[in-house]
């Protein structure tokens, strides 16, 4: 059984800066340390993809992947693939989101993300729900990719990961702009999907990508219907 480990507010505060968590635990043995984050969770098109994260250095820079550009994000990419520890990343396909849930798709790529990276872990941080079942002690940190370093760095290779993903789909699919919007939910993505119908890579489950599977396209999509699931 996994016990987890929770720093106490008086040892870990949120204005503690970026490597606050990493150096408490560090300070009570538990290294290394992996932060986990996903892309794409919000999207009704393209992969989900998660990322965990042991880093060896600290990184100057290193933020939230969504208050960063995009050219910042590939720098960090790139430096963090680099000078990492270790680095998994697992991308999960739409036809298995629709199959399965988001959700558990979501704890489930974690968890292989986890079990992919190449060192004995003392302690993970995981960015905003429980994961069960991971090889180390575990902690859940609310909006953990602005207080946690490898968070952070985990939520930046996730969403450049992704983000590569989306523009070469582009190529395959011009009409639904993907390069732009990513899959997410858009008044550009919402007029492409009523007037082209769904892509293989969009998600099925998905209220926006549903309501023209089931009316075919030239289907009129209201703002009611931008939810994420149907299920």
């Amino acid at each position: 059984m996994t016990v987890l480990y929770r720093p106490r507010p008086s040892i870990v505060r949120r204005d503690s800066g970026l490597y606050g968590y990493e150096r408490a635990l560090a300070r009570r043995g538990l290294s290394p340390i992996a932060g986990v984050d996903e892309a794409g969770r919000g999207a009704c098109a393209g992969p989900l993809v998660v990322a965990a994260v042991v880093l060896r250095t600290e990184i100057d820079g290193l933020a939230d992947s969504k208050a960063l550009t995009p050219a910042r994000r590939e720098e960090l990419h790139d430096r963090i693939m680099a000078t990492a520890r270790s680095v998994k990343v697992v991308v999960i396909p739409p036809d298995e989101i629709d199959a399965r849930g988001l959700h558990k798709c979501n704890i489930a790529g974690m968890r292989r993300a986890v079990a992919g990276l190449q060192c004995d872990l003392g302690y993970v941080l995981i960015d905003g729900f429980p994961v069960p079942g991971l090889p180390a002690p575990s902690l859940a940190v609310w909006k953990g990719d602005q207080v946690s370093a490898c968070v952070a760095a985990a939520s930046i290779i996730a969403k450049v990961t992704r983000d590569r993903m989306m523009t070469s789909l582009d190529d395959l699919y011009p009409q639904y702009g993907f390069a732009d919007h990513k899959g997410y939910v858009t008044a550009g993505h919402r007029r492409a999907l009523a007037a082209h119908g769904p892509s293989p890579h969009h998600r099925f489950s998905f209220v926006t990508v549903n309501t023209v599977a089931r009316s075919g396209a030239g289907a009129e999509i209201g703002e009611n219907e931008m939810g994420a699931g149907v299920a």
